[in-house]
């Protein structure tokens, strides 16, 4: 009877609707096997991001460490789980879902983090990585037995590289990666204000019919990522690889003023550090 139990658990957090959270639009609208119709579809836009941001930073990747692939490999990952999620509303699928933003956030701090920040027992960047590492890993697996754990260990990561970044930025004064910060700020806000409507304001939302925010939400948090990664890479190519002169250009057409921004390495000879 014991194993009987332990399968029905064990099949009871993959199905429909075993996750505590169910966000605003409404379930079930659109078809009978998809719970939330445009917030799965939404998630799509990572896979139309992110293999245009691995082609654009490959130069700087390929110079610096092909690690830096990783971030985008896992947003792809982020976009997979987040459908699941919202395509089932399951237990499973919400851990997924969170566990594979914690990986982003992980992978983008030990790749990015400064090595001249790094506290004074650890003297390299693979040392560094391993500790991220074994972090991460006691973090993702103490969320299945406490699914709060994934919030601190998200907040932690996500507070201390934004921090970092604060304080970076304070020190630059080249004015595109300046008007990037402040792009990125602006759409971090967008973001972060779909998602709270969503999750606090439903009622309203309900009231006029106008229930996608939180699909608003992955599309303009993956852009979001997409300014503020590459904002984060300028500013590490310019201590990590100064002589390859660094400089921000925007994909498809530098002249526009919206668009994909990524680094463009303009020289080979050593120059000294410009932010």
């Amino acid at each position: 009877m014991a194993g009987v139990h332990s399968g029905e658990g064990m099949a009871g957090v993959f199905s429909y609707e075993s996750s505590e959270i169910d966000w605003c639009e409404d379930n079930y609208r659109h078809s009978e096997h998809v719970v939330e119709s445009f917030n799965t579809m939404s998630s799509f836009i990572f896979f139309i991001i992110s293999p245009i941001m691995l082609y654009l930073l490959h130069p700087y990747a390929k110079e610096r460490s092909l690690a830096i692939h990783l971030v985008w490999v896992m947003m792809i990952f982020v976009g997979l789980f987040s459908a699941y999620f919202h395509m089932t509303l399951s237990f499973v699928g919400q851990m997924l879902d969170e566990l594979s933003i914690l990986w982003v956030l992980a992978v983008g701090y030990a790749v990015w983090f400064p090595r001249r920040l790094f506290p004074s027992f650890i003297k390299d960047r693979s040392t560094f990585s391993k500790l991220v590492l074994v972090i991460t890993v006691i973090s993702s697996v103490s969320s299945f037995i406490k699914p709060t754990a994934n919030a601190y260990a998200l907040n932690c990561f996500g507070l201390h590289l934004l921090y970092t970044l604060i304080t970076e930025m304070k020190c630059c004064t080249d004015q595109k990666a300046l008007r990037l910060a402040k792009l990125s700020i602006a759409l971090w806000v967008l973001a972060i204000s779909c998602w709270l409507g969503d999750r606090f304001g439903c009622s309203f939302w309900q009231r006029i019919n106008f229930c996608y925010l939180h699909g608003f939400w992955h599309i303009l948090i993956v852009i979001a990522v997409a300014y503020g990664s590459t904002l984060i890479a300028y500013l590490d190519a310019n201590y990590e690889i100064p002589y390859s002169l660094p400089g921000l250009q925007y994909w498809p057409c530098d002249r526009w003023a919206v668009g994909l921004p990524h680094i463009v390495l303009k020289g080979n000879s050593k120059t000294e550090k410009r932010c």
